[in-house]
Order: structure tokens, then sequence, then C-alpha cells
């Protein structure tokens, strides 16, 4: 028996137009891959460095992201941002973005202190008291690797305070802020260790899926590609047939 084909137009149009779509998102999970090892071992080196006095930091270096540093300043007493929907252990709060003096008339820092638990309902916002005096901080510049999702378009805070935030990285927050406030802002925010002064619930991730997991994704799609081909194969030939009577003939 000879393999014949009987391509049904249904079944072929099937699959012109979901293989390129199922291996196109094995192929995107393997970048994501990659980007995440790529990513994972930056953090690891940065964090190998010591740490830098922020104050003495060009801002548009390009080697910023998860650099150690140290701040040397005061919290400005209520005066700080609420970056808004910020899940942990499956809670709803806020990441509290203090505003940092920095010692000696430098300026100022946006300082991460971490998660706070907040009102699920929306009618009150959580009372977050801050560090008094000089203090100086260790942490580390976030620089996120992905542009932030925006549920809608992100005011400037008002001149009221705390303000809640989507995310600090849009374009006119920071500037807006350093007008305000007459006086250069570090345009990145930086994470505190855990254990410094003023830290909340410090839990920093680097990645939000590991390596591995993008990995698995990609198999997933691509066993998905494969089933789709063979599913073809079947539809439009008689393979099962020739290979049901190669079967009988050696049996």
């Amino acid at each position: 028996m000879t393999l014949a084909f009987d391509l049904e137009w249904r079944t072929t149009v099937l699959t012109l137009l979901l293989l390129p779509f199922l291996v196109g998102l094995g192929l995107w999970q393997l970048d994501r891959e990659a980007e995440k090892r790529e990513l994972a071992a930056r953090f690891a080196e940065r964090q190998a460095r010591p740490a830098t006095d922020l104050a003495s930091l060009d801002a548009e270096r390009d080697d910023l992201a998860y650099l150690p540093v140290v701040l040397r300043g005061q919290f400005v007493p209520g005066q700080y941002l609420l970056q808004d929907n910020r899940i942990q252990g499956g809670q709803f709060g806020y990441e509290v973005i203090a505003l940092f003096r920095l010692a000696g008339e430098t300026g100022y820092a946006l300082v991460n202190r971490g998660w706070i638990a907040g009102d699920a309902a929306r009618r009150t916002l959580p009372d977050v008291t801050q560090p008094e005096g000089l203090v100086e901080l260790r942490g580390q510049v976030y620089i996120p690797p992905d542009p932030p999702y925006l549920l809608a378009e992100q005011p400037v805070p008002a001149d009221n305070w705390p303000s809640v935030i989507q995310a600090l990285e849009t374009a006119p927050l920071v500037p807006a802020l350093a007008l305000r406030l007459d006086a250069p802002v570090f345009p990145h925010a930086v994470r505190l260790d855990a254990n410094e002064p003023g830290a909340l619930s410090v839990d920093w991730t680097v990645v939000n899926l590991s390596p591995q997991t993008h990995r698995g994704y990609a198999v997933q799609w691509f066993t998905m590609a494969a089933v789709l081909v063979l599913f073809f194969v079947f539809r439009s030939t008689n393979l099962w047939d020739v290979l049901r009577h190669r079967t009988r003939q050696e049996s």
C-alpha cells in the first residue's frame, strides 16, 4: 500500500493558521527564558559590587539596575507615594515609596520601603509612620526590565500626600516632583534592604517567572504544534492505513 494525500481544505486552513502561531509562542517563551537568565546573571554581578553613595551616582549611567547603594539623610515626614495593586501572600496592599532628603543638600531620593497591607474596599489609605532624624540606608537601585502596564493614564500626583500611583516609572512623575520640590530627584526608586531603618515587608523578586518556567511553557507550545502536525498528517493522508498494513505484513 502506498502513501496517498487527500487534503481537506478546512483542516489545511486550520493548520496553516495555527501552526505558525503555536511555534511563534514557543520561540517567544525561549526568548523570555534567555532574558530571565541574563537578568538573574546581571543581578548577581551587580550585587557583588560594593555599595556606592547614591549622591555621587550619575543617573544617566546604563549599569544602575540592581546596583547596591548607600544613602544618608532623612525621611520627609508624611510625604510618600503608595504604589497601587501590590499583592503579597494573596492580600491586597501598597508599596510605600518615601521621599528621602539626601544629606548635604544634594536633592532627594525615592526609597521603596516595601509592602504594607491596604483596605481592599479602597475606603481608606494606610497611615505610614516614617523614621525620624538622620539615618543611613542601604538598598539597590530598581529599574524595571519591562515598561509598566497602566490600567489608565496616570495623572501627576497632586500636592496632597500620600499620593496613590500605578507605577513610578512614568515620564512626567519624577520631573513633576522635582519641579514641586525645586530640587533634583534621583529618577529611579531605591529598594530598601531588609532590616534597614524604615523597612516594611521586604520581599523583592528579581524575576516574576523563573527561566525554567518559560522553558516549560515553550515545551507545551511546541508539543501542541507537534500534535497539530500529526493531526493534519493523519487527517490528510492514508498514513494510518499504511502503518496498519505494514504491521500486519510483518506479523
